[in-house]
């Protein structure tokens, strides 16, 4: 790997890709203003320069409830940019990474999600992510990973970790969903199944689509408490007293949510031979390198 573009250079989960980057690879970061990924000549423009090993696209339009009101907007983003890079992938000879959601599975089922379960997205956010699927896969690029990962945290951006601490630290009652359950994902561990796909010579992985998120399950009420009671442990000051289960009809948001996300990682642990760390283990140790 020799040069490795990124997209979305200076979102949350880039972050964590740009500190993974291999010794000796060049990294070319690109994002809004200067680029703007629903551009097509731009795209094309960029990487005929640029010429990458491996196009990484951390970009995404990922305000889910205001996709309801400006789904245009996303699907731009979010459906159409995946295209323009697979497509500008094809011509440089690139290698192209994208990172979609499980926001494009409806939720109804009670067992983890594996990779060619039907896609039924509920929200205008969940219709432009598997948009950016589907042309990725119209563009012809066979060379592509599609990561599909779920309740993303990490440092240098908005999540629900951090507005947990938050209003922790503000409130005496917290009143959480406890009817949708999911897995907790830290950034730095995507960010390392990534890099595990693009493992160099014979031990790179199959292309295709990949689930990868941190092992178990909670609901966002179980993140709640395991965030609160790390908190305390660390000596952070708490303010809240009661966490509240409540149920998703009790806190309507203008988006639907998955009622149910959680993901097999069976498929990149047989590719890559990676262990899965525990959304438990990630998130306590997130919380101890914050307070460092």
């Amino acid at each position: 790997m020799q040069r490795l573009a990124l997209v979305g250079a200076n979102g949350m989960l880039a972050r964590k890709v740009r500190e993974l980057v291999p010794a000796g690879c060049a990294l070319a970061e690109f994002d809004l203003p200067d680029f703007d990924i629903a551009d097509g000549d731009a795209v094309r423009a960029a990487m005929e320069r640029c010429r990458p090993a491996v196009i990484v696209n951390c970009a995404a339009y990922t305000n889910v409830d205001g996709a309801e009101a400006d789904e245009p907007l996303a699907m731009r983003v979010n459906g159409l940019g995946p295209g323009h890079l697979a497509r500008a992938a094809g011509e440089v000879g690139a290698i192209l990474v994208h990172v979609s959601t499980d926001y494009v599975f409806d939720g109804g089922k009670t067992t983890p999600y594996a990779e060619d379960d039907p896609v039924a997205p509920m929200s205008a956010y969940g219709r432009s992510k598997l948009a950016g699927e589907e042309a990725i896969r119209a563009s012809g690029l066979t060379a592509y990973y599609i990561v599909r990962t779920s309740w993303l945290y990490g440092p240098g951006g908005k999540n629900f970790v951090e507005t947990v601490i938050r209003l922790a630290t503000e409130r005496e009652e917290l009143r959480i969903v406890d009817d949708q359950i999911g897995s907790p994902t830290y950034t730095g561990d995507l960010a390392a199944a990534l890099f595990a796909l693009l493992d160099a010579g014979a031990n790179r992985a199959p292309f295709g689509v990949y689930h990868f998120a941190n092992g178990g399950e909670t609901s966002w009420y179980g993140f709640a408490c395991e965030i609160v009671a790390l908190m305390r442990q660390l000596g952070m000051p708490v303010a809240a007293r009661r966490i509240v289960p409540i149920a998703t009809g009790d806190y309507p948001l203008p988006a639907r949510r998955p009622a149910y996300s959680v993901f097999a990682g069976d498929k990149i642990r047989r590719a890559t031979g990676m262990a899965i760390p525990a959304w438990r283990d990630s998130l306590a140790a997130y919380m101890r390198a914050r307070i460092d």
